[in-house]
């Protein structure tokens, strides 16, 4: 057992804020356990649990010399696993609701030539932009878009992290739709939609 277990969480606060390894590994060992239980309770997924106590205490260390001294560690922790779930679901409820309203546009409307061929175009301009990011992005968006991979899966076989997966989805999604706002918006849309396998929600 390490000396830095017997110490109480204020103290290891202290160390953490000068940048000690051993109080960022001690606070780990002490809580990482009981959050697990906590956020399962809340959201039963195992590797969305992992990822999101991955970034919460990455987060922990990052920005550890912003750390309040009066800071209640267990509070802080809970709350900002809570916090995470609470994201999950608020975006899993508004990407639920933004393709039950496309389904129920496209359902009610048949496209026109016009829109068929703005679509075509669309697709053109998205490969170009996809073509454009950076050699791992790339590979990773059309691991996962192309060949319908999961993270985990992309994960293994590029022998790298699920969280260094999502993360660089999650950054082509923001280049892209950046890039592509000011192009034919609506039908981007409803040509994301209409392709399932371009999974950009």
């Amino acid at each position: 057992m390490s000396l830095h277990d017997s110490y109480d969480d204020c103290s290891l606060l202290n160390l953490l804020k000068q940048g000690d390894l051993k109080a960022f590994a001690a606070i780990h060992k002490r809580y990482y356990g009981i959050l697990y239980i906590h956020a399962y309770k809340m959201f039963p997924d195992r590797e969305e649990v992992k990822d999101l106590l991955q970034e919460l205490f990455t987060g922990l260390w990052n920005n550890r010399d912003e750390i309040n001294f009066d800071l209640n560690l267990k509070g802080y922790l809970y709350t900002a696993a809570r916090n995470r779930i609470l994201n999950i679901f608020k975006h899993q409820k508004v990407k639920s609701a933004y393709i039950s309203s496309f389904k129920l546009f496209i359902d009610n409307n048949s496209p026109s030539a016009d829109k068929q061929y703005r679509m075509k175009e669309l697709a053109a301009l998205i490969e170009a932009e996809v073509s454009s990011l950076p050699p791992q992005m790339r590979l990773i968006f059309e691991m996962s878009r192309n060949a319908n991979l999961s993270h985990n899966e992309i994960a293994l076989q590029l022998n790298i992290s699920p969280l260094t997966v999502r993360k660089q989805v999650n950054n082509s999604l923001k280049i892209l739709r950046i890039k592509l706002a000011v192009h034919f918006f609506s039908f981007f849309l409803i040509f994301i939609y209409s392709i399932a396998t371009l999974r950009l929600f």
